[in-house]
């Protein structure tokens, strides 16, 4: 049974997030159930699945196909009992999510990226489509984000005896989750990343950080390759986040 990743059936549904009008995988000779028929079966997901960020997508005809806008059709499906070669199952491909967060893709393709495009790690790894926001740690804040970021990038995660008060804004505030241009998914390669919090003063001819004179330093690279706060989530030893 060949099933394509792309639509050519004319229905459409509206993603609740992006507000992207989006056309679900075609599945041939196969027609939408609705989601309610994918409980009868899979009701441990159902569960959770109610109000997560991808439910209640539904089609120009009013029936909900929330579970087949990313799996496609199930009327085959559901008719023959389950089996894999009858319904889209994105696994570590990310097309079906490119569908409707097509600003990913282009992310994705930046020259400092989480390695998804080519198959090492998938969509599915920080987000679970299913459950809440879709974050693979559930819940609305920073802080289940981070718990995200961290479930690979333990050292990271502390505890520090000096701690990067930055930390508590969240990994997303330094860091474009997806992909950047700046090394290390930066939100931005200069000291304009830190001055976004360690705001300066001028007075004379000194640029005062933190009541330190700091106009020596601020044109020989960055804060944290210019020998001075390379422990930028913390340190052990020093308080100014020096290894």
């Amino acid at each position: 049974m060949m099933i394509t990743a792309v639509a050519m059936v004319a229905v459409s549904c509206v993603h609740t997030v992006s507000r992207a009008v989006i056309a679900p995988p075609h599945i041939a000779g196969a027609n939408f159930v609705g989601s309610s028929s994918c409980m009868d079966c899979h009701g441990d997901l159902g569960e959770h699945f109610v109000g997560a960020t991808h439910a209640g997508l539904k089609n120009h005809e009013g029936v909900d196909i929330s579970c087949e806008a990313c799996h496609g059709p199930g009327s085959i499906h559901v008719r023959t009992g389950g089996g894999l070669e009858s319904i889209v199952n994105p696994g570590r491909a990310p097309e079906t999510c490119f569908q409707c967060h097509a600003d990913k893709r282009g992310e994705f393709s930046l020259a400092h990226s989480h390695s998804v495009m080519n198959g090492v790690m998938s969509c599915g790894d920080c987000h679970d489509s299913h459950s809440g926001d879709a974050m693979s740690a559930t819940g609305p804040n920073l802080a289940s984000i981070d718990a995200t970021c961290v479930t690979c990038h333990e050292a990271q995660a502390g505890p520090f005896a000096f701690e990067h008060e930055g930390m508590r804004d969240g990994c997303i505030s330094c860091h474009q989750p997806h992909g950047s241009m700046n090394d290390k998914m930066l939100i931005s390669r200069s000291n304009n990343l830190c001055l976004q919090c360690h705001f300066q003063e001028h007075r004379g001819g000194a640029i005062l950080i933190g009541n330190r004179d700091h106009s020596g330093f601020l044109g020989t690279g960055t804060c944290w390759t210019a020998g001075c706060h390379e422990a930028v989530h913390g340190s052990h030893t020093s308080s100014s986040l020096r290894y």
